[in-house]
């Protein structure tokens, strides 16, 4: 079984996540999505808006907690707060799609 980590942070957070997942072993799938966000950071590139990340990582549900915890540190959220990082363990899978 798989589960999912999905992180909302900005840009610039979002990159080094990726950076730090994208060659993992435990790691399945990591994706990293540009966009702009209005709501989640103080910091304003354009106007009224912030450039932000979204981040979604597919592990092993085995390691799930220790992947976890390492975006939620990258993120430096327990410092900061600018962003979400959340889990969802009900993952489905399809096959002979």
């Amino acid at each position: 079984m798989v589960a999912e980590i999905v992180a909302m942070t900005s840009l610039h957070e979002g990159q080094k996540i990726y950076d730090l997942l994208k060659y993992d072993d435990k790691v399945h799938f990591v994706f990293l999505e540009a966009g702009r966000s209005n709501d989640l950071f103080d910091e304003k590139q354009f106007g009224e808006f912030g450039e932000a990340a979204t981040i979604t990582v597919i592990v092993d549900k085995t390691d799930q907690t220790e992947i976890f915890d390492r975006v939620f540190k990258h993120a430096d959220l327990l410092e900061r707060n600018t962003g979400i990082v959340s889990l969802n363990t009900k993952v489905t899978t399809m096959s002979n799609i």
